[in-house]
């Protein structure tokens, strides 16, 4: 980056780290603030944690932060979550009435997304797959709950119409941006959006006990990298 270029290396990597970091305690703040409050709902408790913290996969991008840092804060987030489940480590973001280890594979997503991306020198496809999922899923859900009056069942689960054209919506802006900033202007930028916002969707309807984090990140990830390079 050409404003750390006085920076030495290893001076470099911890502002890196450490501007990211403020960002995960400045999201994890606001969301212990309205757990706080007392009379917060769950559920937006965790998806201001879920979409807040999807966003420091830009500033890894931005900031070129090694795949190791990606990856060991990965897995450093994944063990806090595990234990999160059996003590309460982080309240109201796995405490909202139902089993599911979306959290967990959330954490999980992040550092698979880096470790192969990174490595091709892609990062913008991890970037890809885990806005869609802090994004499209968590608008999706906080829109099906508050708006969804249409209602059909997939593999036994209830879902609305509302929340999954809120999740397609949201997944083909995201790619589109994306793939817009990188590829330009041309005719697969929007075709391939819209191929891996319907798969996102799909997946995302499709899964359970929170393996759309899990899912959607990595599926929307390698179908847009697999379908860039085909065409």
């Amino acid at each position: 980056m050409i404003i750390f270029s006085d920076l030495n290396p290893i001076s470099l990597l911890w502002l890196q780290v450490a501007i990211a970091a403020v960002w995960v305690l400045f999201i994890l703040l606001i969301a212990w603030w309205v757990n706080r409050s007392g009379n917060s709902d769950p559920e937006i408790v965790r998806k201001i944690v879920h979409i807040g913290t999807g966003n420091v996969i830009l500033l890894a991008w931005w900031l070129k932060i090694p795949a190791g840092v990606g990856i060991a804060a990965s897995i450093l987030a994944s063990v806090i979550t595990l234990l999160s489940y059996r003590f309460p480590i982080l309240p109201g973001i796995n405490s909202v009435g139902r089993k599911s280890f979306g959290t967990f594979f959330y954490s999980v997503s992040f550092g698979v997304l880096v470790a192969w991306f990174w490595y091709l020198q892609q990062p913008q496809y991890a970037a890809l797959g885990i806005l869609v999922m802090s994004w499209g899923d968590g608008l999706a859900a906080l829109i099906g709950q508050r708006f969804g009056k249409h209602q059909y069942k997939i593999l036994g689960r209830q879902k609305s119409w509302e929340g999954s054209l809120t999740m397609m919506l949201v997944s083909y802006l995201i790619n589109s941006a994306i793939l817009l900033a990188t590829q330009g202007n041309i005719w697969q930028t929007w075709a391939v959006s819209l191929v891996v916002a319907f798969t996102a969707t799909a997946l995302e309807a499709v899964s359970f006990l929170g393996v759309d984090n899990l899912t959607v990140p990595l599926g929307s990830a390698a179908l847009a990298f697999v379908l860039i390079q085909l065409v």
